[in-house]
């Protein structure tokens, strides 16, 4: 029941092992957000790429295999089941049009008796069609994928795995304190507009730091159904669903204990914010793995302007 060790999702975890904890977390920031970023009105082509890109760096990254042997291919079976649902569901059919100009003005000339007939032009718009589909004794009728549904299967797939792949790494490899720095570093111009910087970014920290606790109590509150020995099937679907709400209030109540303790401690010390630079000193000099993935970076924006569209 300890999923929390098992499934390290969005918690830093120390080590010097790997090259990917020693890169500025600036950089890193940068990389995910073009990872987040770069899909957007891209093609299949690069939204595959940038999931294979991912993949190379999770296994080049230096990261202990313990930490990514699972989390991982679930994410990616779960990608693949949403990315097949997609695609199978019926992605619907364009609505009628009127037509531009009158149909008397298409006259068809008769071809000559030899000339060969002629053939459909363009892609087929069916990639596959199977079926006729059974569930049981009901008929479903065929199963049909088209260009538009393998499309999409295959965005919601390929962002699924971008989206929280690309985040989990930034938080497995980048303390809270450097990140909240990074993001401090890179919104500084928004502090000329008089937007309080030092305090969001404060605010930022507390809740990356308020993360994990969620997460302990949900898994406490999942060890004490399991302890119990509670069989949903037994129940009913009525005492499921009191259960269930049962365990969400309870859920909500611990967090906001939680909360009003941490509020109380910061109250104790001062009630007073301290800067991200005074949490996080930065480390100094420029190093190769910093050069490398700076220019790595600025080629990605390039494929991207280059060959990333539809």
């Amino acid at each position: 029941m300890d999923w929390l060790r098992q499934l390290p999702i969005g918690q830093f975890v120390d080590g010097e092992g790997g090259w990917l904890n020693r890169l500025d977390s600036r950089l890193k920031l940068a990389w995910t957000l073009a990872f987040l970023m770069t899909p957007i009105l891209a093609g299949p082509q690069w939204r595959l790429a940038l999931v294979g890109l991912l993949l190379l760096i999770t296994a080049g990254s230096g990261l202990p295999f313990r930490l990514w042997r699972r989390g991982l291919p679930l994410l990616l079976g779960a990608a693949l089941l949403v990315g097949l649902l997609a695609a199978m569901l019926p992605a619907g059919s364009a609505p009628a049009v009127s037509l531009q100009r009158p149909p008397d003005e298409l006259r068809l000339a008769p071809g000559s008796s030899g000339a060969s007939p002629p053939s459909r032009a363009g892609l087929a718009w069916e990639v596959v069609r199977w079926g006729p589909v059974r569930l049981g004794p009901l008929p479903l009728g065929p199963l049909v994928v088209t260009r538009k549904s393998a499309e999409l299967g295959l965005n919601g797939a390929t962002l699924m795995v971008t989206l929280i792949h690309s985040a989990n790494l930034l938080l497995l490899t980048t303390t809270p304190e450097e990140l909240v720095w990074s993001i401090s570093w890179w919104l500084r111009p928004l502090g000329a507009f008089g937007w309080p910087m030092e305090r969001l970014g404060f605010t930022l920290l507390l809740a990356l730091r308020f993360l994990p606790l969620v997460q302990e109590e949900l898994q406490n509150l999942l060890r004490s159904i399991a302890t119990r020995a509670v069989n949903l099937r037994q129940l009913g679907w009525k005492a499921s669903l009191a259960l269930v709400l049962a365990l969400g209030e309870r859920l909500l109540a611990n967090l906001l204990l939680r909360s009003e303790q941490g509020a109380e401690a910061l109250m104790v010390r001062g009630g007073q914010w301290v800067p991200p630079e005074r949490l996080h000193q930065p480390i100094s000099g420029r190093t190769p793995g910093n050069l490398i993935a700076g220019l790595a970076l600025v080629l990605l924006v390039m494929l991207r302007w280059r060959y990333g569209f539809r």
